[in-house]
Parts: structure tokens; C-alpha cells; sequence
């Protein structure tokens, strides 16, 4: 469970191993840095969604952290199911919940049972659960993992190169795995939570049916 010892130590584990990580490549996060990102103003649109996901971050969402100021999410690289070249703004149009996961993350694995439920539940043409693997070692380990694990109902996107870690620590947004990010249809970030949650839960479905505008 997420709320477990277990996990705890893991997501710290996680945070270890990240900033060991952390110490390379560390340029790649200046070159795709997000000239929108600093002002927002293009996200006041997004500002009355963040006003009713406050009150719902509650319960085992509890610890995610709804914007005061939604702004665009950095511009983050990574391969598409078929190996293609992707980034966030290929799902504008669409609520997206990011999720960074890799096998060597205990609470990474607990809780993607969960996300693959809730894209089965709620998963369309309005949502998506982007869930992107970031393992650098053995490239087919975590395709193997999610096939023997029944995880059928999330593509399968990847940063095996580890530069889209680079980026998102060095915006604040990743001290450790798993780390989970709402982007709305416009294209701009709502909500964050670094650690686990219970995805699956009466909680976060309506979480996420309030940023999708279906509650």
C-alpha cells in the first residue's frame, strides 16, 4: 500500500538512486527548458480546474500538490509505443496524468497495477495515463515486467537515454520515483505529487473526473 513502511523506503531508495543519477548530463535540462514555462499567463484558463481539484486532494490523494498558478509542464522527451519521438504537447487536447516509473522502484511497481485500472476506467479520447519508464540498463526488462505483472491497459512510453530525469529534477519536480503530474486538455500542469499514490482508489477517480470536468 502506498501509505506502507515498505513503500516509504523504497520512494526514499528511489530518491537515493536519482540523485546518484542526477550528477551527468545535466545540460540537456537547460537545452529543453520551456520558454512559456516562467510567465503562465496562457494557463489562466486552467486556474478554475486547479479551484476544484484543491478541495479533492484528500483522502489517499492526500499528498498531491494542486497549482495555485497552473503554467505549461517543462518540455520533456521520450519514445512513443512504437519507438517514435514524443513529448507532452503530442496529448494537448486531452487530460494527461504523467506517471515516472522504472522496475527498480518498489512503489513504482505497487502502484501500477492501479494506473493500469484507472486508464481501463477512465482512459478516452479526453484521458490518458502517460505512464513513462525510465530504466537505463536492460531496455526490454520493463516491457518483460508489465506483461508478467497483467498490465495491459497502458501504452508504453520510455526515456531509456535518462535525460528526461535531468530536466524534470532540475525543475523541482523529481526528488525520487514515482513522480505523477496532471496536465489538462490545454496544456498546462495542475497538479503534482512526488511519491505514491493509490490511483485506483474512490479518491483519486474522482480527482481525476473533476480535472476532466465529468463530476
Amino acid at each position: 500500500m502506498p501509505n506502507s513502511s515498505k513503500s516509504r523506503t523504497g520512494w526514499l531508495l528511489g530518491l537515493a538512486a536519482l540523485a546518484v543519477a542526477g550528477a551527468g548530463a545535466a545540460w540537456y535540462g537547460l537545452s529543453l527548458r520551456d520558454p512559456m514555462a516562467a510567465g503562465g499567463a496562457e494557463c489562466r484558463v486552467s486556474k478554475p480546474t486547479a479551484e476544484r481539484l484543491k478541495p479533492l486532494a484528500r483522502g489517499e490523494v492526500a499528498a498531491v500538490g494542486v497549482s495555485n498558478a497552473p503554467k505549461p509542464p517543462p518540455v520533456i522527451a521520450f519514445t512513443g509505443p512504437e519507438g517514435q519521438p514524443m513529448n507532452l504537447s503530442d496529448f494537448k487536447g486531452r487530460t494527461i496524468l504523467v506517471n515516472l516509473w522504472a522496475t527498480w522502484c518498489v512503489p513504482c511497481r505497487e502502484e501500477m497495477p492501479a494506473l493500469d485500472k484507472l486508464q481501463a476506467e477512465l482512459g478516452g479520447a479526453d484521458f490518458q495515463v502517460v505512464a513513462i519508464n525510465v530504466d537505463t540498463r536492460n531496455r526490454e526488462k520493463p516491457k518483460a515486467w508489465l506483461q508478467e505483472n497483467g498490465i495491459r491497459n497502458l501504452a508504453y512510453h520510455a526515456d531509456p537515454e535518462g535525460k528526461l530525469l535531468q530536466v524534470l529534477q532540475k525543475s523541482g519536480h523529481v526528488v525520487g520515483l514515482p513522480t505523477t503530474f496532471v496536465v489538462d486538455a490545454a496544456g498546462c500542469e495542475v497538479a503534482l505529487l512526488k511519491g505514491p499514490a493509490q490511483w485506483a482508489s474512490p479518491d483519486a477517480v474522482t480527482f481525476m473526473k473533476t480535472a476532466l470536468g465529468r463530476s
